[in-house]
């Protein structure tokens, strides 16, 4: 097997090559990245010398470096992380989000039909369905539910998503679609939620809130989802779509009470309320049934003790993530919360 992993030195994508490495599964490992933001190289450093892998820095919106990557390295096997994937910057600037979700997806497909890959598998996200009803707690998303996505992000991976679907119905591609809830753990970009007020504490900072912090979010372990993948990767049938979570439906709220006890900080003094994002879908929730059925895949991980090793990794990695936030994030990050 030689497998292309895009977006490996992101961090869904550095946790997934991390996992094949350290599993010795026998296969040869293409990691594609363009190191944009959350592309971080360091997140592959002590693997580099692994006879397993070859790094690649690329574009995948680039047709001739891409066609030309598949064909060197013979790759047989795809799996597409690469993406633009915080909502609030998509809100900021749609742009990118459309070259590297649409178009980059579209330049791999092709090369993917070009080349006869065995398996082509796009991660998307549970945001791509919308939102659900906060009064209704037993309706969760499931592969059937129709797509409905409320910020340019979600727009644009399922965009991409209807794309991949179009190459199985007219090119009878063996193409699979995953779609996650939250991930969470180590190495991830310090932005989003959880990193973000894990760091901010350390700092000595308080934490930003968005709206009254009910939003709901299902939490899945990344650990566990690189599995998942994995799993379909091998395993699911072409053509399928397979929603992967964690069984973990918790409010902002209480994740940044978990956050706050976890780091001995308290609300008052920890807590900034922020004036809500716009369009903000209220509550995700993943009906993670069929992949359990179909493939024996469930996540291994409880929320309880993953947030602990999570926040541990951040306390023994300093260094990591202080490098990101005293860079171009830190312009970022005062860009979007000033005057709040």
């Amino acid at each position: 097997m030689n497998i292309l992993v895009t977006g490996a030195a992101g961090f869904i994508g550095s946790n997934f090559v991390r996992m094949l490495v350290g599993r010795g599964e026998q296969a040869k490992i293409v990691a594609l990245d363009k190191l944009t933001y959350a592309g971080n190289l360091a997140n592959l450093q002590d693997l580099m010398k692994d006879p397993r892998l070859t790094f690649l820095r690329g574009d995948i919106c680039d047709e001739q470096f891409i066609a030309k990557l598949f064909k060197e390295h013979r790759i047989t096997h795809v799996v597409h992380f690469a993406a633009e994937s915080h909502v609030d910057r998509s809100i900021l600037s749609s742009g990118p989000f459309i070259q590297t979700n649409v178009v980059g997806t579209q330049v791999l497909l092709d090369a993917a039909k070009a080349n006869s890959v065995e398996r082509y598998l796009q991660v998307s996200t549970d945001e791509v369905y919308g939102t659900l009803p906060e009064d209704q707690p037993d309706v969760k998303f499931t592969e059937e539910t129709p797509l409905a996505p409320n910020s340019p992000y979600s727009a644009s991976k399922a965009a991409g998503d209807c794309l991949v679907r179009s190459y199985f119905h007219t090119f009878h591609m063996p193409v699979l679609i995953t779609r996650c809830s939250n991930n969470y753990g180590p190495y991830h970009f310090p932005e989003k939620l959880i990193p973000l007020f894990v760091t901010n504490l350390m700092e000595g900072k308080k934490v930003p809130l968005y709206g009254d912090g009910l939003n709901v979010r299902d939490w899945l372990y990344v650990e566990d989802h690189c599995d998942a993948i994995w799993t379909v990767l091998k395993k699911g049938k072409p053509g399928e779509v397979y929603n992967i979570g964690g069984n973990n439906e918790l409010t902002n709220r209480r994740i940044t009470e978990v956050v706050l006890r976890e780091m001995g900080k308290d609300w008052d003094t920890s807590v900034q309320y922020v004036k809500d994002r716009p369009g903000h879908d209220r509550r995700y929730a993943i009906d993670a049934g069929k992949i359990k059925q179909e493939l024996g895949w469930e996540p291994r991980h409880r929320f309880e003790e993953a947030i602990k090793t999570t926040i541990a990794w951040y306390k023994a990695h300093e260094d990591w993530w202080r490098a990101i936030k005293s860079g171009e994030y830190l312009k970022y990050y005062q860009a979007q919360y000033a005057g709040r």
